[in-house]
C-alpha cells in the first residue's frame, strides 16, 4: 500500500510541474522558427543563422515543458520532417535527429526541474552537440559520405545555441500557463 501512495504522489508532483500552452502558442512558435530557420539565411548577411538550430530549441523547450515523451516525439518528427522539406538534403535525416531530441528532452523535463537558467543553458547545449554527433552519425552510417566533424566550430555553435536558447527559453516562459 506504501508504493501506490508513493507513486500517486510522484504522479500529482509531475501533473503540478505541467505546464499549458495556449494552441496559438502551440503553432505559431514552431512555424516561426522554421521559417525563420529556413529563409532568413537565404540574405547573404543573414547567412550565419542557419548555424542557429531555432527549431532544435524550440523542440527542446516544449519537449521539456510539457512533460510528455510522446508530445515531444511528435513535435521534434513534425519540425524535423518540415525542416527536412525545406532543405537541399535527404528527407528524414532532420527528422529522426529532432525527434530523438524531443523524447530524450520530454524524459529529462519528467524527471528533474528545468526551471533554473544553468541546466537550460547546459540542456541546450547537450542536446546541440547530441544533434549535430547524430546528424554527423546519420551521413556517414545511412548514406556513406565521408563528412568531416571540425569539433572547435561545432563547440562553438554550441555555446552560441545555448545561450540563443537560454534567451528563448525565458521569452517563451511569458507565454505558459501553468495548470
Amino acid at each position: 500500500m506504501e508504493y501506490a501512495s508513493e507513486g500517486l504522489i510522484a504522479a500529482e508532483a509531475r501533473r503540478a510541474r505541467r505546464t499549458q500552452f495556449s494552441i496559438w502558442m502551440l503553432l505559431i512558435t514552431p512555424a516561426l522558427a522554421l521559417l525563420i530557420q529556413v529563409y532568413l539565411p537565404l540574405f547573404q548577411t543573414l547567412h550565419f543563422i542557419s548555424r542557429i538550430e531555432l527549431p532544435l530549441l524550440v523542440t527542446i523547450y516544449f519537449g521539456l515543458m510539457r512533460h510528455s515523451q510522446i508530445r515531444g516525439l511528435t513535435l521534434g518528427l513534425i519540425l524535423g520532417m518540415a525542416q527536412d522539406s525545406f532543405s537541399r538534403y535527404y528527407i528524414g535525416m532532420y527528422g529522426i535527429c529532432k525527434t530523438m531530441v524531443g523524447y530524450l528532452a520530454a524524459s529529462i523535463g519528467m524527471q528533474f526541474d528545468v526551471e533554473s537558467s544553468v541546466v537550460r543553458f547546459l540542456l541546450c547545449g547537450v542536446f546541440y552537440i547530441f544533434h549535430q554527433f547524430l546528424y554527423w552519425v546519420l551521413q556517414r552510417g545511412l548514406l556513406d559520405q565521408p563528412v568531416l566533424l571540425d569539433l572547435p566550430i561545432e563547440l562553438m555553435w554550441t555555446l552560441i545555441n545555448a545561450l540563443v536558447g537560454t534567451g528563448l527559453f525565458h521569452l517563451l516562459d511569458r507565454f505558459r500557463q501553468r495548470e
